[in-house]
């Protein structure tokens, strides 16, 4: 986007001796960091000393609430001039989560091109390759000759954020094919563009497609950046590696977080209100679940009275079993996360997982045996006990990398809540395998 001018910070808004000069000299990661240290009045005194370029670069590198909160504490003229100078896709993730008052406010004070560029850009879902990608690009026409095309980069270039690869097209905009900049230099003296890409095997993506599958292509093929055309093969933009590493990044903190009930994206500075309404529904569902448990250890409350160290014993059990599964249930999420969706090998990494289990649970229980004899000297109590952790071990291996596939199966995230899932599984079943083996052996 173009600059229409620069914001000339008046000598009463420096910040505690920090100049901009001073600040010039970061790189925009490192800018970020010292803004977001500073409180929302000092953080729009700092911005307000900054060229347009640098401040729309260092908010762009903010954390999304740090940096929605800046832009909605400046004023709407200011505001507006950052958001222009943004690069198109950062400017739309900016844009889209503020309040639909202030985005149409700041459309309205941006240029009528970036305008409709933006608003073009905010009706893909942001989930997907389109609201995702970024729309500056190097586009060349197909029947161009090497050095032409040189020539044309030379003079486009300065305007593009990051240049990988030029984008050939015919007379209709559609994509032919893709070259990189160094293929290019190489090219002989003359060379028709679409000569070079003859034999090419063109990868793109469509703009709906899940932008976590767009990460897993661009890790797959080792592209720097992916194009992403509409329906009629028209190129509408890239999806670069910067943006895929920002994807991984954002999906692997959304399961770690959806495992345990959490809000996907909920941070220590999301409203406590919004905390609370996103992790109660699944706290009350762990109670229902608690209660199963607890109504399996009452139904052996008689087991107990007479053997008391069942008491002892019975955490151990559900412990080690939890452990297992969600060892088992981080590596399938993971795996999940990591790759495309193929059922058939899905379910063979869950018989691995058995195997794992079974052998672990083997090993463990083996220990426990030996540990429970020589505290107690009672070889059928070990025996029992023993039995009961490494079926449950096995139990726990099959629901931590089962549940997050069935989840899939159904159309959820495979890691909404599935610790909650598996800990229930593993509780009550391990209270029940453990008294009912105790109730048959021991007290019979």
């Amino acid at each position: 986007m173009s600059v229409k001018e620069e914001y000339t910070p008046r000598p009463e808004e420096e910040l505690d001796g920090m100049a901009a000069v001073d600040f010039e000299s970061q790189h925009p990661a490192d800018a970020a960091e010292t803004i977001e240290g500073l409180d929302i009045a000092d953080q729009v005194k700092f911005i307000k000393q900054l060229p347009i370029k640098d401040a729309a670069e260092s908010i762009a590198e903010m954390d999304d609430l740090d940096q929605k909160a800046l832009i909605s504490s400046l004023n709407r003229g200011l505001a507006a001039r950052i958001v222009e100078e943004m690069a198109p896709d950062d400017a739309t993730d900016l844009l889209d989560g503020l309040s639909d008052d202030l985005q149409k406010a700041l459309l309205s004070r941006v240029g009528a091109e970036d305008r409709a560029e933006l608003k073009t850009l905010l009706t893909f879902d942001p989930d997907t390759a389109g609201g995702v990608m970024n729309t500056e690009v190097v586009i060349l026409d197909q029947d161009l000759s090497a050095d032409e095309a040189v020539a044309k980069i030379r003079e486009e270039v300065e305007d593009k954020e990051i240049p990988y690869y030029a984008y050939l097209v015919d007379k209709k905009d559609r994509l032919v094919g893709v070259l990189s900049l160094r293929d290019l230099l190489l090219a002989r003296r003359g060379a028709q563009l679409k000569d070079l890409v003859k034999t090419q095997n063109l990868i793109s993506v469509g703009y709906n497609v899940d932008k976590e599958e767009v990460a897993h292509l661009i890790a797959h093929y080792n592209f720097l950046a992916l194009p992403v055309v509409d329906f009629g093969n028209r190129l509408l933009g890239v999806v670069t590696v910067d943006d895929v590493i920002d994807i991984i990044h954002e999906e692997a903190s959304e399961d770690m977080q959806a495992m345990v009930g959490a809000g996907a994206d909920e941070t220590t500075d999301s409203p406590w209100l919004y905390s609370v309404r996103m992790r109660l529904p699944w706290l009350i569902l762990n109670v229902v679940f608690s209660a199963i448990s607890a109504w399996v250890v009452h139904l052996f409350e008689g087991n107990i009275t007479q053997m008391a160290v069942l008491a002892v014993l019975m955490p151990v059990v559900a412990n080690q079993a939890g452990n297992t599964g969600q060892q088992a249930l981080a590596v399938m999420i993971r795996q999940l996360a990591m790759e495309r969706f193929d059922r058939k090998r899905a379910w063979i990494a869950v018989v691995r997982e058995l195997r794992v289990g079974f052998m672990n649970g083997v090993i463990i229980s083996g220990l426990v045996f030996c540990v429970v004899f020589a505290a107690t000297h009672k070889i059928l109590l070990a025996s029992v006990m023993a039995s009961a952790l490494w079926l449950d071990m096995l139990l726990g291996a099959l629901a931590g990398s089962s549940i997050p596939l069935l989840l899939k199966e159904l159309g959820r995230d495979p890691a909404q809540a599935s610790s909650i899932f598996l800990t229930t599984i593993t509780d009550s079943m391990g209270f029940l395998i453990l008294l009912g083996l105790a109730g048959l052996v021991l007290l019979h």
